[in-house]
């Protein structure tokens, strides 16, 4: 059996998973940027409705980014000290990624998502996924089909097809950027989730793509912190 633990701390909200060979246990905080002070009980919490301990993990996984800075900054150093104390390896995920597959989730006719975040400053975090469900010996995925950015919402590059669902809160521009992509349907409410950044984990750690603890670091994709 496959186990990992992931956490996700890059927005407002705070969420710990296990997937254990196919299953997927969570635990959802929304709200107030508390995840310095709740993701290492929830974690705690997780792990004994589960009745395992970190020693029975193969892995960890985290939303590496981008998002806000301090959330990015509490996912990176929480699992850099729990994988230092087991040893484990760690599996960084793309927030804008788990949020697609979060979205798709939620929207599961709106495969194409256009993930974005609100980065201040005018700018949006985003990403352009196609989110597929699993089957045929393959497990559930979101394939990059732009990569994550840093962009003005007047510059967001032109994307084929009508049938994007825009997920996050940089629907906040949604009249901007339909200007240059056919959105068919709008979350704003999406987040990424950490049950999502567990299952798009599962492939880099079979595939044995991931990391030590000292080498799992944040992307942040901008330079200038508000």
């Amino acid at each position: 059996m496959t186990h990992i633990l992931a956490i996700e701390t890059a927005t407002d909200a705070c969420s710990v998973a296990l997937y254990r060979d196919g299953e997927v246990l969570e635990r959802f905080e929304p709200g107030a940027r508390r995840q310095t002070e709740r993701v290492l009980p929830l974690v705690d919490d997780l792990l004994a409705e589960a009745g395992i301990g970190l020693g029975a993990l193969d892995a960890l996984a985290f939303g590496q980014g981008p998002g806000a800075f301090t959330g990015v900054r509490v996912a990176t150093s929480v699992i850099q000290g729990l994988a230092f104390a087991r040893d484990l390896p760690v599996a960084g995920v793309s927030t804008l990624a788990a949020c697609a597959l979060a979205a798709f989730d939620a929207h599961p006719a709106r495969p194409r998502v256009l993930a974005a975040f609100d980065a201040r400053m005018g700018e949006l975090y985003l990403g352009a996924y196609h989110c597929y469900a699993g089957g045929n010996g393959q497990g559930e995925r979101a394939e990059a089909l732009l990569a994550d950015g840093l962009f003005d919402p007047d510059d967001v590059p032109a994307l084929d097809g009508g049938d994007w669902l825009l997920a996050g809160s940089g629907a906040v521009y949604r009249e901007r950027i339909a200007t240059r992509v056919t959105l068919a349907a709008v979350d704003e409410a999406a987040a990424p989730r950490a049950s999502a950044v567990a299952r798009l984990a599962v492939p880099l750690v079979e595939q044995g793509l991931t990391v030590p603890a000292e080498q799992a670091q944040p992307v942040y994709l901008r330079d200038r912190v508000v």
